[in-house]
């Protein structure tokens, strides 16, 4: 007798929703700017097969920098203006949308009042150390409490990486109601990244935060295209996930020096 396979079905009201997906995009950095870039690709692409596209509000309380030119998708003349305001200025622009940012860091505490302004359906983390995951993990779950709120949040997908390798990880928001399926085993509840590997994040020391003072200086830390490789790998995940409807992995492993990748299978 065959195996069955693990997958998870989108939740039913993102298939065809009425309104764009509401989207927070957490950390406009190295990862986070590409990021916002395939997020305005995806967006073109769904609302060219008749779908109400994407909303998206980028949160990041940093300043461009001129360690960052080169390395994350800055210029020269965007020195000292909010990282996710000269973001969102420029793909509003571009791509004739208006999306929204925040130059603030994400709360890591949300009150009854503050619900409205941050609730989303997807969630997506581009953060540079741990304590920001768990932040955002007890924020998820305070949320998840109220299940008939607008723009309930479903999914959780989070982007990481050291030098040279990464991780994308897609969580859900708790449990996501999946059709009968008698060919798939159906997945109704995947695990935040700060529970399934809530040990390793806490035993492992954060990535050096230490403002970088030129390009040569931040490459030492990371490689020129660990960001926007993983960037590029989670867009897909996230693509074949609005598009399809299904996903039969959970995740993407990538060490860039060895050139490996691989997909994250259901547990």
């Amino acid at each position: 007798m065959d195996k069955k396979t693990k997958v998870h079905f989108l939740a039913e009201e993102l298939r065809k929703p009425t309104n764009p997906i509401k989207i927070n995009l957490i950390g406009a950095g190295g990862t986070g700017s590409f990021v916002l870039s395939g997020l305005a690709r995806i967006n073109e692409a769904l609302t060219a097969h008749g779908h109400a596209g994407l909303v998206v509000t980028v949160w990041d309380g940093d300043l461009v920098t001129e360690s960052n030119i080169g390395r994350q998708l800055f210029a020269s003349s965007e020195i000292g203006l909010s990282k996710s305001v000269a973001l969102i200025n420029r793909i509003n622009r571009f791509f004739g949308i208006q999306w929204y940012a925040e130059s603030r860091n994400f709360p890591k505490i949300v009150s009854g009042l503050e619900q409205k302004g941050i609730t989303a359906s997807i969630y997506i983390s581009c953060v540079d150390n741990v304590q920001s995951r768990f932040d955002l993990s007890s924020v998820l779950c305070n949320l998840k409490k109220y299940p008939n709120q607008l723009d309930r949040p479903r999914y959780w997908m989070d982007m990481g990486n050291s030098k040279d390798s990464g991780q994308v990880i897609c969580a859900t928001v708790g449990r996501i109601e999946q059709p009968p399926s008698k060919k798939f085993i159906t997945m109704e509840e995947l695990p935040f990244v700060t529970e399934e590997y809530e040990t390793l994040l806490r035993e492992g020391q954060e990535n050096d935060d230490t403002p970088s003072c030129s390009l040569v200086d931040s490459l030492k830390k990371q490689s020129l295209f660990i960001n926007s490789t993983l960037a590029g790998l989670g867009c897909d995940l996230l693509t074949t996930l609005l598009f399809d409807g299904i996903l039969v992995e959970r995740g993407v492993l990538l060490n860039l020096k060895t050139k490996y990748c691989r997909p994250l299978p259901f547990a």
